[in-house]
């Protein structure tokens, strides 16, 4: 393959940013798998027009890298095949037809979490709709695609209570959890959701989620690190799970079986150092053995609402706790000294509960009004039930 003349056709089709640098990096990301460290490493240490030069030859690999012998002959064994000049002409042509922006770590809009991914880091992203949205604050609500009615009102209230805070949901766009996620948050005024993709963002994948991809990519962005047309395949979906991760301030599993690829999300969350929630279900629901068990083993943190999926991201406290009967002011005290039997006035009251006469009729006043007290004869009996 020439390098130069294939950099060279790319530039007219990469806009005003397009350097030589920038096409060969965006050709790499149609060379590499999503998440392949050794094709990160690669690129941390030569520019990426080097690295396709190299990239067939596993001596010079291995010397740049470091990386053991087989390793090296592995790597140029597999990227080999894909050395071609015609690459990335249909998924650029692709991407000019669905207005989709390409990023690489260098430009201003690239989400630099994903820097925490290290050599495992995209080696491009494929944005569509707005690539700003990649870089604000968001939590991760990710579930099992066969979700239970009680999983999909959990997910849909989590990412209202989420987004009408000013805070992104990122999700996988499957149906189940994903769906309910970025249904709700949709749903919501000015609320913000991020689909992340296996395959090309130009593809609708599921089909049933066409229209609702094409509303993200119109207020947020579908985003993916695969070319354009390319399809989703099952090890594209583990791996775009740790961007997932790699997005969010937080992760939150909500439904997931004992063998749910969210609990592949939720490890990735856990290596990054990020938030792990989950959120419990009955114990008898085979849905929710994979929260259990985050919970159980993983130290993952309980999550029930909005207010603690927040604060579990670092972006609030949630509410105080309120104990039934804890209350120590003057209602409580009166109410107390009420008897739900027998009518005791107001002198016994203040008595009984150590206030002036005067504040107990003005508290009986209210309770009254509020029907949690009855006028009987020799004073005042506490309603029952109240």
């Amino acid at each position: 393959m020439n390098v130069d003349a294939v950099v060279a056709s790319m530039l007219p089709m990469l806009g005003e940013r397009a350097t030589p640098e920038r096409a060969a990096r965006v050709f790499w990301s149609g060379v590499a798998e999503p998440g392949d460290a050794l094709a990160g490493a690669l690129l941390a240490r030569v520019p990426a027009e080097t690295a396709l030069r190299v990239a067939s030859h596993a001596a010079e690999i291995q010397r740049i890298t470091g990386a053991g012998a087989r390793a090296a002959a592995d790597a140029a064994a597999r990227w080999r095949p894909r050395l071609r000049d015609d690459l990335l002409m249909d998924p650029l042509e692709r991407a000019e037809r669905s207005r989709v922006t390409i990023l690489v770590p260098t430009d201003p809009e690239w989400p630099e979490a994903l820097d925490d991914l290290g050599d495992h880091a995209p080696i491009a992203l494929w944005v569509r709709g707005a690539p700003d949205a990649l870089r604000g604050p968001s939590i991760a609500l990710v579930g099992a695609r066969a979700a239970t009615a009680y999983g999909e009102h959990v997910a849909a209230e989590l990412a209202a209570g989420v987004v009408a805070a000013g805070v992104s949901v990122v999700s996988g766009a499957a149906y189940g959890i994903d769906g309910a996620a970025h249904r709700s948050a949709l749903a919501t005024r000015s609320g913000s959701t991020v689909a992340v993709l296996a395959g090309g963002c130009d593809r609708s994948y599921p089909a049933g989620h066409e229209r609702m991809l094409e509303r993200i990519a119109a207020t947020a962005a579908v985003v993916a690190e695969v070319p354009c047309g390319a399809a989703p395949t099952k090890w594209r979906f583990l791996a775009r799970n740790r961007l997932i991760a790699a997005l969010s301030l937080a992760t939150i599993v909500v439904e997931a079986g004992a063998r749910s690829g969210s609990l592949n999300t939720a490890g990735h969350a856990a290596s990054l150092g990020r938030p792990l929630g989950a959120v419990p279900g009955p114990i008898t629901s085979a849905a929710s053995i994979g929260c259990h068990r985050l919970l159980r083993e993983f130290d993952a943190v309980c999550v029930t609402d909005a207010a603690e999926a927040r604060e579990l991201a670092g972006l609030g406290m949630a509410r105080p706790l309120v104990v039934p009967g804890a209350r120590t002011d003057e209602r409580t005290r009166v109410r107390d000294a009420l008897s739900p039997r027998v009518g005791r006035d107001a002198a016994e009251l203040a008595a009984r509960s150590g206030l002036a006469t005067a504040e107990v009729e003005a508290i009986l006043g209210i309770m009254l009004l509020e029907g949690s007290v009855v006028g009987v004869d020799g004073g005042w009996r506490r309603r029952a039930g109240r």
